[in-house]
């Protein structure tokens, strides 16, 4: 028997990079709880070899357009979102999958 390990990948060759999606990412615009520009964190993701990204701004769509233009530019999927903060407390997050989704959040958070 061998004394080496077998692997189907080499020691010092590339290693594969797992799917992953952030589905809760909170820009500059939740104001004091995001510090970083939508479209820095969708380029950065990219770089790190995310396959998505979801912006959840708190009880706001403010940073969705200039998200999903960064996410042209690089490939990435991005998929638009809000966090709403409840009047008794909890909050809920949104991830609409449909187009008429993203308008009855739009509509709810207007």
């Amino acid at each position: 028997m061998s004394s080496k390990r077998s692997s189907r990948h080499p020691a010092n060759g590339p290693k594969p990079v797992p799917r992953y999606a952030e589905l809760q990412v909170t820009s500059n615009f939740s104001f004091l709880r995001g510090a970083s520009h939508p479209a820095e964190m969708v380029e950065r993701a990219g770089e790190l070899g995310y396959q998505a990204l979801a912006l959840t701004d708190r009880n706001t769509l403010a940073g969705v357009v200039r998200a999903y233009e960064a996410a042209r530019r690089t490939g990435l999927h991005f998929i638009p979102g809000a966090r709403l903060d409840l009047a008794d407390g909890p909050s809920l997050l949104c991830l609409p999958t449909t187009r008429h989704g993203y308008g009855a959040l739009s509509r709810l958070i207007t």
